[in-house]
């Protein structure tokens, strides 16, 4: 009995030294059980699995990939207990770079309950890509079983290992991105710097902005000058003349035509002076290059040139191009409101307050008289207001020297704006003052053709009235009148530009027609100034 319990539990630690019955005791509620029950039990649970093998047979069953010992007959038999199975899965091919099903069958082993285990694995819901099932009806009961399965459509192919190839390109692409956004944040570094010197006053060159493709707009160019007001160097005015292209005729006068240019794409008026009116140019020219001359209502100058075409002289003068062109042409063809009105008339006031008025310092801004104030040399700008032009016949002087610059010039004013003492030659050319007080007897006479183009309401009915355009003395002299014409009509008739009664309704057309009538005024000295002008009409605002 010894030798068949230590056969039955092999591995069991029994050694002969003690009892066999003190070393075995079963937990039956903590009591030992006796060796003759035990014996006796030991021998019905063989009994018992002698009976069930006994009962248990081996089944044929049909086989393919799965046969034992590499068999390729077809046919495998199971040990008693075991059963068929017939199994299906998805298999990668290298070749197709697809998934293809691989199917088998064979026999499964007796253990575990005839592979239990295995075959149930059909019953799991999140498999994909296998299955397998399992029969013991009748021999080759699996040679008809096909059992389905889940493609495993998520499931990627394996990754194909990296060459080195594709490691250097890696490490080049990486290599060039880096590099590329250190530039990048270098460029941007300049860039801030850059503008942050510009903005304290660090600006470039203007010879070298000028040789850039991208230059600046003409009205900045101009902002880059020395500084002094006095427009731009010899140098780039030359420059700009070069570069110049005519586009159309504007308008044309008695010492000169106007064109309509452009400079880099930018509009420019250039006007073309007549060969006998060299003085002139140089004059206007002397004027306009004057430290500290430019005003937002005096006509901005760009540049000034001679150009040598062959057999003749081309003596240029380009400034700013306002597209509304003279006062004259502007009131002929439009009518304006009170408010413009003084608009106008305040800016002109502005302009020859600025030309009027002496600059004592380093650098300093002489004294100017105009000398031929008249709407046909003021223009009108898109904002509304005027700037002042032509500076053929002006006149400088210094307070310091005590010194009027008067050029050696053979034109003569437009003798309809003459004011009385400049038509019976009374004027003291050694009084500065003087000149001064004929350009606001003028600049009454404009005063006068801008209010009659002045609209207002009709008292008592909703409808506008102005006069139609006219030019001063229109009624009383020639269309073209002389000096003597003038002579007789302002001197010795002593006659003035009518003022309608309807001025006095309107507040503006009334402070105009004051004003007007003080410029005109045949004692010289009793006239306003264009600083008290601009001072009276800047109240009306």
């Amino acid at each position: 009995m010894e030798t068949y319990l230590r056969r039955r539990f092999h591995g069991f630690p029994y050694s002969g030294n003690f009892p066999l019955e003190k070393t075995l005791q079963l937990s039956a509620g903590g009591k030992p059980v006796s060796l003759a029950n035990f014996r006796q039990g030991l021998e019905d649970t063989e009994r018992m699995t002698n009976s069930n093998l006994s009962e248990a047979r081996t089944l044929s069953c049909y086989c393919d990939g799965s046969c034992p010992d590499n068999v390729i007959n077809g046919t495998c038999e199971t040990r008693p207990g075991g059963s068929c199975f017939s199994a299906v899965e998805e298999v990668y091919d290298e070749i197709t770079g697809t998934y293809e099903e691989e199917r088998t069958y064979g026999c499964m082993p007796p253990e575990e309950n005839g592979g239990l285990l295995m075959c149930k694995v059909a019953a799991v819901p999140h498999l994909h890509g296998k299955n397998i099932v399992c029969c013991d009806s009748a021999d080759f009961c699996n040679r008809n079983i096909h059992p389905e399965y889940t493609p495993k459509s998520t499931t990627t192919p394996p990754e194909l290992p990296v060459s080195s190839q594709s490691i250097h390109y890696l490490l080049v692409l990486t290599s060039l991105i880096v590099c590329l956004t250190i530039f990048v944040v270098v460029l941007l570094i300049f860039c801030v710097m850059y503008r942050r010197r510009e903005k304290q006053g660090k600006q470039p060159r203007l010879i070298s902005s000028m040789c850039n493709s991208q230059i600046s707009p003409l009205s900045q160019l101009v902002g880059q000058s020395t500084g002094s007001g006095s427009g731009l160097p010899l140098l780039v005015q030359r420059t700009i003349a070069k570069q110049i292209q005519m586009v159309r005729s504007v308008g044309k006068g008695r010492y000169g035509e106007v064109f309509l240019a452009k400079w880099r794409d930018e509009h420019v008026a250039v006007k073309i002076f007549f060969r006998t009116e060299e003085s002139s140019w140089f004059r206007e020219t002397e004027i306009y290059q004057t430290v500290l001359i430019r005003h937002e209502n005096i006509l901005g100058f760009i540049a000034a040139d001679i150009k040598h075409m062959g057999s003749h002289t081309q003596m240029m003068l380009i400034t700013d191009f306002h597209e509304h062109g003279s006062l004259h042409d502007y009131l002929r063809t439009s009518v304006i409101t009170p408010q413009k009105l003084q608009l106008m008339a305040y800016s002109l006031a502005s302009g020859l307050a600025h030309l009027h008025d002496e600059i004592v310092g380093t650098p300093g801004k002489p004294a100017i008289a105009h000398r031929d104030i008249k709407s046909n040399n003021i223009l009108v700008k898109r904002n509304g207001q005027v700037a002042i032009a032509d500076f053929g016949l002006a006149v400088k002087y210094t307070s310091e020297m005590d010194e009027i610059q008067i050029a050696q010039n053979a034109r003569v004013s437009t003798p309809r704006y003459m004011a009385p003492e400049m038509l019976n030659q009374s004027l003291n050319q050694q009084q500065f003052e003087e000149f001064k007080r004929a350009d606001m007897y003028s600049v009454g006479l404009v005063f006068w053709e801008m209010s009659r183009r002045c609209y207002t309401q009709v008292p008592g009915a909703n409808t506008t009235t102005c006069e139609d355009y006219a030019l001063p003395y229109h009624d009383v002299v020639p269309a073209d009148p002389t000096f003597d014409d003038m002579y007789d009509v302002v001197c010795i008739k002593g006659f003035r530009p009518p003022v309608p009664l309807r001025w006095q309704d309107d507040d503006v057309l009334a402070t105009m027609s004051k004003i007007m009538q003080e410029c005109w005024h045949p004692n010289p000295t009793v006239r306003l100034t264009a600083l008290r002008v601009k001072k009276t009409l800047g109240r009306l605002q």
